[in-house]
Formats: C-alpha cells, structure tokens, sequence
C-alpha cells in the first residue's frame, strides 16, 4: 500500500513538472512572437495601410487583402528571434576584465614621462596622459586619431596594428604650427587575429635632438664663415707691429682702434649666434607667462631713448589704451623690439624719425578678442620689394659693407622671426623705396581689451 501510494505522488509530481514546463515553453513562445511583432509593428501598420489604400481606390478585392496581409504577418512571426536590447547591451559591455586591463594600461601611461595615448580599435582616443596633452592641444576622448595626426604611414600603422599583432615604429614629421619631428609606437594589446583589441601608441619626441645637432652644424659653418674676414684682419695687423711697425708708434694708434672694433664684431657675432641657438632649441615650446605689452613698450622706450639721442633722431612711441596680455617671454618680446628700433635707427635717415605704433585688431566673430600689432616705422630709403622676402634669413644683408660699417651681425632679424614662431605670432615688413619701412609684430591676445579707445602717445624725443 505504502509503495503504491508513492508511484501515485511520483506520477502526480512528473505530470506537475510537464505541465509547468509546458506552459513555460508555450510562455517563451507567446513572448517570442509578441517581441517580433512588437518590433516590426511601424512596418505591419504601414502594410495594413498600403493594403487599406488599395481597396479603397478599387484595384484590389477585400479578400485577397487580408489573404495578402495575413501572408505578411506569417512571414513576419516567421523570422529568426531577434536580440533584446538588454542581450545588445551585454554583448557589446566591456567584461570585467576588459576593464581592469583598460584601468591598468592607463595607470601605466600615466606614470610614463612620454606621451601616451590609448585607442580603441577603430582608432577612436580612449585615454591619454598628460604629456600627450601638452603636445596636442586639442586631444579629447571620443576623437578619432586621424584628427590629430595625419600622416599616412602612422595611419596605416594604426589600421594594421589589430590584424598583425605585433608592434611597429614609424617616424613622422609636423609642420604646423612648429616644425616637429615624432616616432610612434604603434602596439596592438593583444594577439594577432584579434580585431576587437584596444591599440597603444606612444611617441617619443625627438625634435630637440635634432635641433640641437642642426644648431651645431649652422655654429660652425656661420661662425667660420663670419669670423674669416675679422680674424684675417686681426691677425694682419698683429703680424705687421711684430714685425715693420714694432717700434711704429703711429702704426700702433692708428692699427689698435682697428683691432678693437673688430674684436668687438667677432663679440657681437657670437652673442647674437649664441642667441639664435638658444631659440631654436626652446622654438617649439611656447610660452606660458603673461606679459602686459604696454609694459614691454615702456622699458623699450626706457632704453632706446638713449641710443636714438646719439643717433639724432626723434622716438616717439605708443602705449595700448587697455592691458595688452598675450602669453609670452618679457625678456624676449622686449629683444624683438629692441632688434627692430636698432636696426631702424642704423639704416633710417638721419636726423629722421622712428615711430612705434600700437593697434589692436579685432576678430570678426569675437570683437572684444583678436591680436596686437606693434608696428616699427622709419622714414630711411626703404627696401626694394625683390629683397623683403629674403631680409629674415640668417646674414642676409641688403648692402653687406653699410651693414658691417654700423655693427650690423646679419642676424637681428633672424632672431626677431625665431622669437614670434616661439610665441606663435608674424612679423609683417611693408618698405616703399625713397619712403621708409614698416616692421610689425602681431600677437595673439590672450584676455579681452576692453575698450578699444584711441591709442594716445606715451612718449615723443
């Protein structure tokens, strides 16, 4: 009795089983079919619509309709499941490991003195540190790299890098806004055949290297070929008071002078190289200090006041209404000033007059932010157009004796133009033959001017 009692409870309990399985399959059915006709619910109405249409204008039977209608909705149910939205969502969620490798690459690049940017692999940035930051102003997450960097063999390297698996090195080189020269790394994390691995690119500037052997390649040769003619005459003249004029004491007076001035040519000639090199080293760092213009053309006025009193000429000199600020080096903008206002002093006319203009120019989609113009303007003989091109090249002289007669290097202008592409600015020569020449610095403004009143004069000599 008890063993029969039990083979009924067993009976019982499977037939519970096969029904509740039963209705959970017919469950899972209904819903499967409800999910494909929820999602193609626009396209069902739409058919009914075209369907509605047909019979209304006549051209099609009611019967063969919803025979046709019916059909659609057969086909419909008929149709592969499709993925829920949430089945979507964790296919394409990253795993937990996924992200604790990502977290980890990125704690590596952040402890990396090098620049370092992560990408998924369609090239998008994923992450990037801080010294990828300061070379590319404009990175941000979500940006696909080719925004960036847009040589083509780095490119190509990137697109390759999840198919081949293996790290490659390309070297490229930018032009804007200074001239830059990058190897980049490009590494695939994780092993070929894996299209869906995140890719590692780290760059390693070497631009600096580079300049600096440049810088000791143009020291020697501009160096041998300006110092040639000085020490030939000094040693000349040495030669001549050991040898005929030893006891010459009017050769003597009359060779020491001579002897002094160019010594002090071959000074000016070093420091002014010296000067050079020290720009184009540091050219493609920008500064980051801000300097108030009016207080560079203060100081400027200060100590070429002197210089254009022995001279003869008047210096009159403009002041902004408003703080000028732009981001700069104090010490160099004032050496930019100083080059030019010399050099018009040296080749303007005598007993003329030298005039420093101050202007602000405004941008047309931003009036109250733009750039600051300071322009140096002589009334001398001018410069002929065919040499305006050429006047920033190193010892490029318009006239090479008057030049070296007045302690010209060859060089001011060359270290004028080094200075403005540090601070990402332009030098602008406007010259009329017979009428003066015109030399102005444009800087970015970096905080608005406020009032762009008239510039008034700060000081006239």
């Amino acid at each position: 009795m008890g063993l029969t009692d039990q083979a009924e409870h067993d009976g019982r309990a499977l037939r519970r089983r096969r029904t509740w399985r039963a209705r959970q399959v017919a469950r899972r059915g209904l819903y499967a079919l409800t999910a494909k006709l929820w999602s193609s619910f626009w396209l069902i109405v739409i058919v009914a619509v075209i369907m509605a249409s047909l019979v209304a204008l006549g051209d099609l039977s009611v019967g063969l309709a919803l025979a046709s209608f019916c059909g659609f909705v057969a086909a419909v149910l008929l149709l592969p499941v499709q993925e829920t939205d949430q089945e979507d969502a964790a296919n394409f969620a990253p795993s937990p490991s996924a992200d604790l490798s990502q977290t980890s690459v990125s704690a590596v690049l952040d402890a990396l003195p090098d620049p370092g940017i992560l990408l998924s692999p369609t090239g998008q940035v994923v992450f990037f540190n801080a010294p990828a930051k300061r070379i590319f102003a404009s990175l941000r997450e979500g940006s696909h790299i080719s925004s960036l960097i847009r040589a083509p063999e780095f490119l190509d390297a990137v697109s390759a890098a999840p198919r081949s698996g293996r790290a490659v090195s390309v070297v490229y080189a930018e032009r804007v806004p200074v001239g830059r020269r990058l190897e980049a790394t490009v590494a695939p994390l994780a092993q070929s055949g894996e299209p869906d691995s995140n890719i590692l690119v780290l760059l390693r500037d070497f631009t600096e290297g580079e300049r600096i052997n440049q810088m000791r390649t143009d020291f020697i040769a501009n160096a041998s070929h300006e110092m040639r003619t000085p020490l030939a005459s000094l040693r000349g003249f040495i030669e001549t008071l050991q040898g005929s004029a030893k006891e010459d004491q009017a050769a003597r007076e009359r060779f020491l002078p001579i002897m002094a001035e160019q010594a002090a040519r071959m000074t000016r000639l070093i420091d002014a190289l010296l000067s050079l090199s020290r720009l184009e080293m540091n050219a493609h760092v920008p500064p980051s200090d801000l300097v108030d213009l009016n207080d560079v053309l203060g100081h400027a006025r200060d100590t070429l006041e002197p210089l254009a009193s022995d001279n003869h000429t008047s210096l009159e000199v403009e002041r902004f209404a408003k703080p000028a600020i732009v981001r700069g080096d104090r010490d160099e903008l004032l050496q930019v000033l100083q080059n030019l206002v010399q050099n018009a002093l040296k080749y303007g006319r005598p007993d003329g007059k030298v005039r420093i203009e101050a202007k602000h120019i405004p941008s047309l989609n931003q009036p109250a932010r733009g750039r600051f113009a300071i322009s140096v303007v002589d009334d001398g003989p001018g410069i002929p157009a065919e040499h305006l091109p050429r006047l920033t090249e190193r010892f490029y002289r318009v006239d090479v004796d008057s030049s070296r007669e007045k302690g010209g290097t060859g060089l001011g202008l060359a270290i004028v133009k080094h200075i403005l592409n540090r601070h990402r600015g332009e030098l602008a020569i406007a010259s009329t033959p017979g009428q003066g020449s015109t030399f102005t610095v444009m800087l970015n403004q970096t905080q608005p001017a406020g009032d762009t009143a008239p510039l008034s004069t700060a000081s006239k000599k």
